[in-house]
């Protein structure tokens, strides 16, 4: 979505971007932008983006041929109409969407979540705190987007511009109170959220990751850091202490900070009391208070979600015990290690685990609660760097006991992936490779015993299964459970892996 909605009256590029420079004009009245010179309209101001796919400047032509009033760029262009020249027009495109929506962002309280693994569970989290306790509040995360009456599924984790302004304006329409945002780095690197100021910045925790689009681990947690410059004046931030990465851009925040960990000391603390593969409680304690939290999603990394979401609802005046009926009201999230009953004797987890950290996290998990062996069916994503893929294969050798190594739904030759990741096996030949993910799943679930878990990793709840000239809209998640519910109901001489 490259297009802004028109607004009536316009806006004022001199005073949406003081730093341009204006030249044909004195000024350039917008009533409508665009990012793409293909979807360019009669009217439109082009703003000329730079990405690594493409250089807008290079398609002014394309633009002005469809009837582009003026251009925003980065440097003057050879055309007769007028041109605002800036220093980023990425910047400059958010900041005219937020404009052309009226600062949606401004009528309500917006909340920013980032970090490496956790935003999509934190910022689920965060809203079901603020519906607890009787607030209207949209959310714009990985999964979908909903502008409190309305929730459709999600392409892509942030929002481009327009879209992300129209959301905000409709939820502002809707009567909504706050908005939860799930803001990537690749979000913050394109300058998506740029003209939205947020009231509060979460941080998860930062591990190494998206090295390819971001170059080096320094660059990545600087673009994670620009979060921190959007803050209202009156913003704060939430910071995972227990991660050690998180604390060293402690530094670098002038705003109001809360912290919150398990280990180390903290502003908001947790305590585990009790785990099973089903449901763990805390202890969430805050100041002199303290209340029981017993959720059905499992493990640590999940308890510092919830710290999380919790030190953001505290702040923002929400009572402790609601805040836990909010916490608790979350009782899975797709594809995060969501776990399928089923009535069968062993665990089945499903997770779209697809970074070493976040594989380590699941199988480590699963292991603290599992009598039995802990099995592992993975499949590597394409998009994903080749150099991460032997730390994928290092991690399932060194923490499952069965190991199966898969190809992708979408995938029809996943050999090279496969072998990218057996690269990481100190033994390869303990590794079970079925190249086809569907076999893959069902190979491992026939293989699993009472008191085993079984974790199927690496795409979580997205897919499709081709089959001939067909569709079938069946994920791994549905792959797994049409066989529980049908191994169920067989006989026993009859089970089998067809």
């Amino acid at each position: 979505m490259q297009q802004s909605h028109d607004r009536a009256g316009g806006v004022s590029s001199r005073q949406t971007l003081p730093q341009a420079q204006f030249f044909g004009s004195d000024d350039i009245d917008v009533h409508s932008c665009c990012g793409d010179a293909r979807s360019c309209q009669s009217g439109d101001v082009f703003v000329a983006l730079d990405d690594a796919d493409c250089d807008g400047h290079a398609d002014y032509d394309e633009a002005l041929h469809r009837g582009a009033a003026a251009i925003v760029a980065e440097h003057l262009l050879p055309v007769s109409v007028p041109v605002c020249v800036v220093p980023d027009s990425r910047d400059a495109y958010g900041r005219i969407c937020q404009q052309l929506a009226d600062e949606p962002g401004e009528t309500m309280h917006v909340v920013g979540v980032t970090g490496t693994n956790g935003k999509s569970t934190t910022s689920l989290l965060i809203s079901s705190i603020l519906e607890a306790a009787r607030q209207p509040v949209g959310a714009l995360t990985t999964l979908s987007r909903s502008d409190s009456i309305d929730t459709v599924s999600a392409s892509r984790t942030t929002p481009a511009p327009p879209e992300l302004a129209s959301w905000l304006a409709r939820m502002a329409m809707n009567g909504c109170s706050h908005a939860v945002v799930e803001v990537s780095s690749r979000g913050l690197a394109q300058r998506n959220v740029a003209g939205l100021n947020f009231d509060a910045a979460v941080l998860t925790n930062l591990r190494r990751d998206h090295l390819d689009l971001h170059g080096s681990v320094l660059n990545y947690r600087k673009t994670k850091a620009r979060l921190f410059q959007q803050l209202k004046p009156h913003g704060f931030v939430v910071i995972n202490v227990d991660d050690p990465a998180s604390q060293f851009v402690l530094s670098q925040i002038s705003s109001p900070v809360i912290t919150v960990g398990q280990r180390e000391p903290a502003d908001i603390t947790a305590t585990v009391v009790e785990r099973y593969a089903s449901e763990q409680t805390f202890l969430l304690n805050a100041g002199n208070e303290c209340v029981p939290v017993r959720t059905r999603m499992i493990g640590d990394h999940h308890v510092s979600n919830c710290l999380a979401a919790a030190a953001t609802g505290i702040v923002m005046g929400i009572d402790l015990p609601t805040v836990a009926r909010g916490l608790e009201a979350v009782d899975h999230v797709p594809g995060r290690l969501e776990r399928l009953e089923c009535g069968q004797p062993f665990g089945v987890f499903v997770d779209a685990a697809d970074n070493a950290d976040r594989l380590a996290v699941a199988l480590k998990t699963l292991r603290k609660v599992t009598a039995g062996r802990v099995h592992c069916v993975f499949g590597p994503q394409p998009h994903r760097p080749a150099n991460e893929r032997p730390l994928m294969g290092r991690v399932i050798e060194r923490a499952a006991d069965v190991g199966v190594l898969t190809g992708n739904h979408f995938d029809a030759q996943p050999l090279q992936l496969i072998h990218d990741v057996l690269d990481g096996y100190d033994r390869p030949a303990r590794a079970h490779v079925i190249p086809t993910r569907k076999q893959a799943i069902l190979w491992a679930l026939d293989q699993a015993r009472p008191g085993d878990s079984l974790l199927i990793a690496g795409e979580g709840r997205s897919g499709f299964i081709s089959q001939s000239t067909e569709q079938t809209n069946l994920d791994d998640f549905g792959i797994a459970q049409h066989w529980l519910y049908r191994t169920a109901t067989a006989e026993p001489a009859l089970i089998g892996i067809n």
